[in-house]
């Protein structure tokens, strides 16, 4: 093998060159096969619910601390002076049931479920045909008493003429008989047909007294078919709201039935239960609160109007402050007539609520029990 040096290439005739020969090389080892490697196994990424986890642990554990300090916060801000109690309760309303007086059938309703009506207002009307046709004949018997009060006055008239005939005759007979032209006899007979005269005039008279009460006692049978048709109208004797409608047009309704319940606006309250060492010191007329959920910024003025004089057992819709106190008495406690404001609050029964009362009249109500408006007097 020519060994190639580096620079001018020259050719093996050149002088100077010199061939040598490499020793023969070892054979090479033969190359193992390349077996391929697996990588570690990569580690799966993290996912946005893990890296967030942290962050979302630390924003709940943020909140519910924030929750609680609101809580401490709020109890601490709206808590009961001493000599006030409280519960909850539901604002109820006075349920008037109008209904009618007569059998009768039910021949148009004016209203329906939910409406709002006013004090007078009609709300149904009965069938008045049956009572319609009485009072014409009642109207019938009145024309003809009428008539014979009439015939009665004449018959009057007619008898105080004869009697004053008859004591013109008297006074003539006797003054003849004084200058004895006439007889005694004669003058006895016109003194007793002045006799017979007055007789006939105080009959008539009474007579015309029966007509008269005759006129009268018809007069009022029409008066009576008068009021029978007018309460076959039932009216609202309140103002309200509609709360049932239990007849329907075309019903024969029997004395009494019912043909709506409605609430009265006029007596909105709440019932709640106190417990014995607070039912102890309320008195009928107490000052109270009541605050509905709905509306928390409105304190209603209201005061005591009922305390039960006997206790009873917790019901289960009250929600109690200690559960060792098991007898409970019932209080009621209504919405002053002047604060209330028409038929708004007949619209709102139902809703839930907190009553307050003021065991001790010396104890001034917290700021968040005054009513931010003052109480209306007038109307």
């Amino acid at each position: 093998m020519i060994a190639r040096q580096d620079g001018p290439e020259t050719s093996v005739n050149e002088p100077g060159f010199r061939r040598t020969v490499e020793p023969p090389r070892a054979p090479r080892p033969a190359t193992p096969p390349i077996t391929e490697v697996a990588p570690p196994p990569r580690q799966p990424p993290k996912s946005g619910l893990r890296r967030a986890l942290p962050w979302i642990v630390l924003l709940v554990v943020g909140f519910i601390a924030a929750r609680v300090g609101v809580r401490v916060w709020q109890q601490r801000k709206f808590q009961l002076p001493v000599g006030i109690a409280a519960s909850n309760g539901r604002l109820e309303a006075d349920e008037i049931d109008l209904s009618t007086k007569f059998a009768a059938r039910v021949a148009q309703l004016y209203v329906n479920e939910g409406d709002i009506v006013l004090a007078g207002q009609p709300v149904a009307r009965m069938d008045t045909r049956d009572l319609e046709a009485q009072r014409q004949t009642a109207l019938a018997q009145v024309r003809q008493a009428r008539r014979a009060v009439e015939e009665a006055d004449a018959a009057v008239a007619q008898q105080k003429s004869q009697v004053a005939l008859a004591r013109t005759q008297v006074d003539r007979y006797r003054e003849l008989r004084q200058k004895d032209f006439v007889s005694q006899e004669d003058l006895d007979v016109r003194q007793q047909a002045y006799d017979g005269a007055q007789a006939a005039l105080s009959a008539a008279m009474a007579r015309r007294g029966g007509a008269q009460q005759a006129l009268s006692a018809a007069q009022h049978v029409v008066e009576l078919y008068q009021v029978n048709i007018g309460d076959d109208t039932l009216r609202a004797p309140r103002d309200g709201r509609i709360e049932y409608r239990i007849a329907n047009v075309g019903e024969v309704l029997s004395p009494g039935g019912k043909v709506f319940t409605m609430l009265d606006a006029a007596s909105v309250y709440m019932n709640i239960y106190l417990p014995t060492a607070e039912a102890g010191r309320v008195r009928v007329g107490a000052d109270a609160r009541i605050v509905l959920d709905a509306y928390p910024q409105d304190p209603l003025p209201a005061s005591v109007s009922f305390l039960a004089s006997q206790a009873q057992f917790t019901p289960k819709a009250v929600e109690t402050k200690s559960e060792r106190d098991k007898l409970m008495f019932r209080v009621k406690v209504r919405i002053l007539p002047e604060v209330l404001r028409g038929e708004w609050m007949a619209t709102h029964t139902g809703l839930p609520g907190m009553a307050y009362v003021r065991l001790d009249s010396t104890v001034a109500w917290p700021g968040y029990l005054q009513p931010r408006q003052p109480v209306a007097t007038g109307p």
